[in-house]
């Protein structure tokens, strides 16, 4: 089964287990988000919504957040002395689609944690990290 949704004015064909880059989504990595804009419902009975099917969403789980290439934006008027240069990286969100609901139904997969930044005693607890002070310490003691 299939499922054509429309997010950040764009639409996208997906399917369960898919991943997709979608425009900026508020959120953290792990927590689950439905897109409730479904088009289009396919596979062996398809459904058109007209403009919307109605009582289905797809769920959705958030990946990461990321930040696309650089754009290079150069405006240059001839004969003037007149030019501009500017740059643009587009944000993005890269989400893992876990099912496709009908019906109203709500998703039943609960939202994962994510993972926590390294936190200093954690970074103290590895070997490079342990290695420069040890090093550091027999140093001051020379």
């Amino acid at each position: 089964m299939f499922a054509v949704i429309k997010a950040g004015g764009k639409q996208y064909r997906v399917a369960a287990d898919a991943t997709l880059q979608v425009a900026k989504l508020a959120g953290e990595p792990g927590e689950i988000v439905t897109f409730s804009d479904v088009l289009m419902l396919g596979g062996e009975q398809p459904k058109l919504g007209a403009p919307l099917v109605d009582g289905a969403s797809v769920a959705a789980e958030i990946v990461e957040h990321g930040r696309g290439r650089k754009i290079i934006i150069f405006k240059k008027r001839r004969r003037q002395n007149s030019r501009r240069k500017n740059g643009h990286r587009q944000d993005f969100t890269v989400v893992r689609i876990t099912e496709i609901l009908t019906d109203g139904a709500k998703p039943s997969k609960p939202a994962r944690k994510a993972r926590k930044a390294a936190s200093p005693k954690a970074a103290e607890k590895t070997p490079r990290t342990r290695k420069k002070k040890e090093e550091a310490a027999a140093d001051a003691a020379e």
